[in-house]
């Protein structure tokens, strides 16, 4: 084994940055004629992944198996490290260097591992055969969690909707709104990288009506949709804030009349802080604010004080405004 390749699987990130900065070749093969990157990639070291092709490291480099850096990437389910594979260095935007027949085998890679019900794991099932309980822990990645699962002696993790969704975009694949709200809700942690990657999408589709489609979610019998739907509001101020985002009134109206009704704390809490997230805020917020100090779930309280410590506006609730919930109407 090479000493960068030793440095790769040891994880040492420091070694491999001072290897590849005294010229040490950065596709130089292992005993197996594999480079480093596929010791990074099976190891989900994203930022290791990155120092190798800013190097020089080909992430479309064929391997002795038929399959690529890349292509391991994308059946391992970690966004970063496809990420990692797509962008780093000063590479040709993917959709422009790979060709055809390889942007569809990336694509079919991530569709069958990303699957349906137990996805990953069920695809890990068919791979191995095993019957056994899977091994299944939460990691962070990149502000994120995914679940990492181990079976039959191969582990992945449970990325692959966000790898999906990543190469749909850089591949110009056309997908439904209502699919990518599906990959967001098919996990109830608002932190997991398919619902991150999902919202993000959807984001920057607000021209194609992704903005109508995620609001009227507030509808929704599911309170995970609904919870998306809060979320994603929330996401998009920080994103936009007022001054470049064209429906912030409107929002504001929405959340509002949302506030009064939402029966799910969990929602309640997200809705209100949406709510308070924009830089006018309410007429009606000390009003709101006060109903939501009684709440009995503490989350909701934590939102309401915020409810009631704007200072864009005199204090507008009147006695009584505690117990009147759902009589404005908002945006319905």
């Amino acid at each position: 084994m090479t000493a960068l390749g030793e440095a790769v699987r040891a994880g040492d990130t420091e070694a491999v940055r001072t290897l590849l900065e005294g010229g040490v070749d950065p596709d130089g093969p292992d005993e197996e004629g594999l480079p480093p990157l596929c010791a990074a990639v099976a190891a989900y070291a994203y930022g290791i992944t990155e120092l190798l092709v800013e190097a020089g490291a080909d992430p479309d480099r064929a391997l002795p198996d038929g399959t690529t850096p890349l292509l391991r990437a994308v059946e391992s389910g970690s966004p970063a490290v496809v990420d990692a594979l797509l962008w780093s260095r000063d590479l040709p935007d993917p959709g422009e260097r790979l060709p055809q027949a390889e942007r569809a085998r990336l694509l079919e890679a991530a569709r069958r591992w990303y699957g349906a019900g137990a996805g990953a794991e069920e695809e890990l099932r068919r791979l191995t055969g095993a019957a056994g309980p899977a091994e299944t822990s939460t990691v962070e990645e990149q502000w994120c969690q995914v679940e990492q699962i181990v079976l039959g002696g191969l582990t992945v993790r449970a990325g692959h909707g966000a790898v999906l969704t990543t190469l749909e975009q850089v591949f110009g694949v056309p997908v439904p709104l209502e699919e990518l709200v599906a990959r967001a809700v098919r996990h109830t942690d608002s932190s997991h990288v398919d619902w991150f990657a999902a919202g993000v999408r959807l984001k920057a589709r607000l021209a194609e009506g992704s903005r109508e489609v995620v609001a009227a979610l507030r509808h929704h019998p599911s309170s995970v949709h609904r919870r998306f739907a809060a979320d994603w509001l929330l996401t998009l101020h920080w994103r936009f804030g007022a001054d470049a985002y064209p429906y912030d009134e409107e929002d504001r109206e929405l959340l509002a009349g949302w506030a009064d009704v939402e029966p799910d704390p969990e929602v309640l809490a997200s809705v209100l802080w949406a709510l308070t997230e924009h830089d006018v805020g309410h007429p009606r917020l000390e009003s709101i604010g006060l109903r939501c100090a009684v709440h009995p779930e503490p989350g909701v309280r934590l939102r309401a004080v915020d409810c009631m410590g704007r200072p864009d506006g005199p204090f507008t609730a009147q006695p009584g405004a505690a117990s009147g919930g759902g009589q404005h109407g908002g945006v319905r």
